[in-house]
């Protein structure tokens, strides 16, 4: 189950002015369940995102980076699950702009407005009829209040749907930031399978979007890991259709970053809690470090190490596997006699090796809780890094064996 995780609150989805949202079932990968979304946009809206860098790319990415780039003005996003239309050549670039082509005709738009995304197995032909013949019933189904229903009609091996909104006020308006993600495994973006996208009735300039939506990956999406495997659908977009009134200029964008980072955590966060057989959620704090860069280095070592999550899900205090990893983690002259390690607040390594204080009793009370954070002090700098992972159980290896089944 979800480390403390619950499914959101309907009511608890506010709504954005300017967008609409409408799923179907259109039987992608099984009958029975909601696979497709249809987000329409008011004209005017705003877009901007960051891609998964994988060299394999889906379909669907470079589709949506092409129209994103031709600036027509985006009138509409198409979701499928159960397909990622990923490693699919040439007829997956084609079933791409069918989609886009088919929902622009029902929407009146052109096919450059629409941005299409997939998500599901990999290297699977995408079934474009089924997907086309469901998107009249998603259209059909387009309201302003259908969050709830899109979370859960974008998942795949997600237990639980990730949603959240919050308000603020801007310039004497009350501006809404309401987001919804979709993750469990394949989980280590650099972006910029996981989709995110995150709306706000504020008024964002392009360029100004553009920046922040990198921003917010930065400090969020780009924090998590649960495998290690950088999907090749990986998108997060952030869409600004300017219906409150409030401008964001200069003098309030750090308190719209703020918001718009703050959603963008919540969902991130959510995805290693639904991580694939996930028990632990493990936050990993490297501090004192020179840059981000070497701290995300050895925060990333930590949490990728096979060793170290299973020893987690076993609630075993093996600790010396984080000092091994740490030391491999590539950062050449760090000097390991001055540097730190605490799991929550025991201090388990100093001076090389184990803490005179560190007593086995101690490190076992902080590993049998669900919430975990480990942080490694440095102490060659001022610079900090969080990241966020879940621990290896056996049913990771039970839902990635049997995926496609």
């Amino acid at each position: 189950m979800p480390v403390n995780l619950s499914t959101p609150v309907a009511a608890q989805l506010l709504p954005v002015a300017g967008v609409s949202l409408g799923t179907a079932e259109a039987g992608i990968k099984r009958a029975d369940r909601k696979d497709l979304l249809v987000i329409k946009l008011d004209e005017g809206t705003t877009v901007a995102g960051v891609f998964t860098s994988n060299r394999f790319c889906a379909a669907p990415v470079i589709v949506a980076r092409e129209h994103l780039a031709a600036g027509e003005g985006i009138r509409a996003l198409v979701v499928n699950t159960g397909n990622a239309n990923a490693g699919t050549g040439d007829p997956g670039m084609a079933a791409a702009r069918t989609t886009c082509a088919k929902l622009a005709k029902l929407l009146g738009c052109s096919a450059e407005q629409v941005l299409p995304y997939s998500t599901g197995v990999i290297m699977e032909p995408l079934p474009v009829d089924k997907i086309v013949a469901g998107l009249p019933q998603a259209v059909a189904n387009l309201n302003a209040n259908n969050w709830f229903d899109a979370a859960n009609a974008i998942m795949t091996t997600d237990i639980v749907a990730k949603a959240v909104s919050r308000q603020i006020q801007i310039g004497g308006k009350t501006v809404t930031v309401t987001g919804m993600s979709k993750g469990s495994g394949m989980i280590h973006p650099n972006m910029a399978t996981m989709l995110g996208y995150i709306a706000t009735d504020a008024a964002i300039a392009q360029p100004m979007l553009q920046q922040m939506v990198s921003e917010a990956a930065d400090r969020s999406f780009n924090c998590i890991t649960v495998d290690g495997d950088t999907s090749t659908n990986d998108s997060l977009m952030l869409i600004a259709t300017g219906k409150s009134g409030a401008i964001v200029d200069a003098a309030n964008r750090a308190a719209m970053q703020a918001a718009i980072t703050e959603v963008a955590t919540v969902l991130a966060q959510a995805i290693v809690r639904d991580g694939e057989g996930a028990t632990k959620f493990i936050t990993i704090k490297v501090e004192a470090g020179r840059d981000e860069a070497e701290c995300k280095k050895i925060g990333y070592a930590i949490a990728h190490s096979p060793l170290v999550k299973t020893a987690f899900f076993a609630s075993d205090p093996n600790l010396g596997r984080i000092l091994a990893a740490i030391g491999y983690a590539g950062v050449g002259d760090l000097d390991v006699e001055k540097l730190k390690l605490y799991l929550d607040d025991v201090l388990v390594a100093e001076h090389g090796g184990r803490a005179a204080s560190y007593q086995e009793e101690d490190g076992q009370r902080v590993m049998k809780q669900s919430d975990i954070t480990i942080r490694v002090v440095l102490d060659r700098g001022t610079v900090n890094a969080t990241l966020w992972t879940c621990d290896f159980s056996y049913d990771y290896v039970k839902i990635n064996a049997s995926y496609r089944s």
